[in-house]
């Protein structure tokens, strides 16, 4: 374990948030009563969320402000990890509204309109709004064309209009073409908030501030020292009730244009010139334009796909992708998908980004490790030292975050013998536990109008850009040995064949 004496550094104080009011599309969702509320609550706790702060749920059923309060109230308790403050929540709930409509009924948008200009007159928010699209992709167009019909996304004296729009961001490099140039119609770039909640995870934000602000590793974080970097986002859980999203969207999809592409954006980006919004998204940019397009053939060697059958997960025997619910018996959509990137610029030049996700794997985990070159041994050949694992360092994203860096020194005794240590920093251990959805940095971000950790447009369709070509290739070749991985395993076989034909092994995780 590392010292537990953690020296903090000064740094300005966290001011709360301005004035404004929220409005939820989709506010009768699993989102907003798994997230987005017990983030709000979270906020207040903290005291990020302002005393003139309102929210209004809009979502297709019918119901009044009370019955949304009093679903929201049964609910809050198994969502925000804990006890809830009484008066804390009483406080946030007094400011809860709802309107029920269709999302593209402009009637409702008028409705809408009028209740906002009550709430913001009671609670003095003073006009500046919040909309977060928690809904279907499908609805994300629409809902932002009622907002620019109604005028409820028109900035005037001062106030200021925030769009959140939640992921896929599109579905392919096309569609996210066509969805950014319908937003474009309504709203400017910098009104339009793509979220991505990895973002907002504790060891992802210390990402930057691990290389950037610490002269021991900025140094070595290039192709001299470096041999490959791996990202495992594994989940036990199968699609549950996700049947039908995860047949229109599947691994691919889901995860690598949006997570794990933002993850290795911030493992390659070069030293902004500040923490200047653009200047850090300009370098994030960069890097999504530097990931080579795989050719065809490449697809086929460096692209792995598959979908989990029957299996045993936590000692419990589950079912296979095909028998879930709403799933087609003969469904050719893949759970797991395994990938390997080349950064081609300067610094990453011939280093291997291995990348791997899926459902129904033996835990849940999210972590990007560092392997660092083996230096030349011959000093060591008598005492084994080949069995000697190589420098690792491992951030941990999820479920337990925190960062480990593994080296080599020598047991005690009087032979030279060498052995592995870690020094391990957890977040809970130094910092206490604190409740977290992930979601609370990015609204409060949003609330503040700094747009770091969103995407921007043109890195939405740079990260397409790198997805497009596996898509078109497995479209063209639809996979012929589903299932091909038991339920409660690592992936298919052809997962570990994709790092042993290069010499290397994924972590093992226990």
């Amino acid at each position: 374990m590392v010292d537990t004496h953690i020296q903090h550094v000064p740094a300005p104080l966290v001011k709360t948030a301005g004035p404004c009011c929220a409005v939820i599309f989709g506010a009768s969702g699993d989102l907003t009563k798994r997230k987005l509320i017990p983030s709000l609550y979270n906020l207040a706790i903290a005291g990020h969320l302002s005393k003139d702060f309102a929210l209004v749920g809009f979502a297709r059923p019918q119901m009044s402000h009370q019955e949304f309060r009093d679903r929201l109230d049964q609910e809050i308790k198994s969502f925000t990890g804990g006890s809830v403050d009484q008066a804390v929540w009483s406080w946030l709930v007094e400011r809860i509204y709802y309107q029920g409509g269709e999302f593209g009924d402009p009637k409702a948008y008028e409705s809408l309109k009028t209740l906002l200009a009550e709430v913001e007159e009671r609670h003095r928010t003073l006009g500046n709004r919040l909309y977060y699209l928690a809904t279907l992709p499908s609805f994300f167009g629409p809902v932002v064309d009622q907002l620019g019909a109604t005028g409820l996304a028109d900035e005037k004296g001062g106030q200021w209009r925030r769009v959140i729009i939640e992921k896929p961001f599109g579905r392919d490099l096309e569609s996210a073409r066509a969805l950014n140039a319908e937003l474009a119609k309504v709203l400017a770039e910098r009104q339009i908030y793509r979220i991505d909640h990895y973002l907002g995870k504790e060891t992802v934000q210390n990402i930057m501030a691990l290389r950037f602000g610490n002269g021991i590793f900025e140094p070595i974080w290039n192709r001299r020292y470096i041999d490959h970097v791996e990202i495992t986002v594994a989940e036990e859980l199968g699609v549950e009730q996700r049947g039908p999203y995860y047949e229109e969207a599947g691994a691919l999809r889901d995860m690598v244009p949006n997570h794990i592409l933002q993850l290795i954006s911030l493992v390659c980006m070069e030293p902004p010139t500040s923490f200047d919004t653009e200047a850090v998204r300009d370098e994030k940019h960069k890097v999504l334009k530097a990931i080579t397009p795989m050719t065809p053939e490449e697809v086929l060697q460096r692209a792995v796909r598959g979908q989990y059958g029957e299996g045993i997960v936590s000692d419990t025997l589950v079912r296979g992708y095909r028998k879930e619910d709403r799933v087609a018996p003969d469904s050719n959509m893949e759970t797991f998908v395994a990938l390997k990137l080349f950064v081609d610029n300067w610094r990453w030049a011939q280093v291997p980004f291995y990348l791997r996700t899926g459902k129904r794997l033996p835990r849940r985990v999210t972590e990007i490790v560092i392997q660092f070159h083996r230096p030349p041994l011959p000093l060591f050949k008598h005492v084994g030292v080949e069995q000697l694992e190589p420098n690792v360092l491992v951030l941990r994203i999820q479920p337990n975050e925190g960062i480990t860096l593994s080296f080599g020194a020598k047991v005690p005794g009087p032979k030279m013998e060498l052995g592995n240590v870690n020094m391990d920093f957890n977040y809970a251990d130094h910092f206490g536990v604190q409740t977290n959805t992930g979601y609370e940095t990015l609204l409060y971000e949003c609330m503040i109008g700094d747009a770091t950790p969103f995407q921007r447009a043109d890195m939405a369709e740079a990260g397409w850009s790198v997805v497009q070509p596996i898509l078109d290739v497995w479209k063209a070749l639809p996979a012929r040995d589903f299932p091909n991985y038991a339920s409660g395993t690592w992936g298919p076989k052809e997962a570990d064949a994709l790092l042993e034909r290069d010499g290397k092994r994924w972590r093992h995780l226990v």
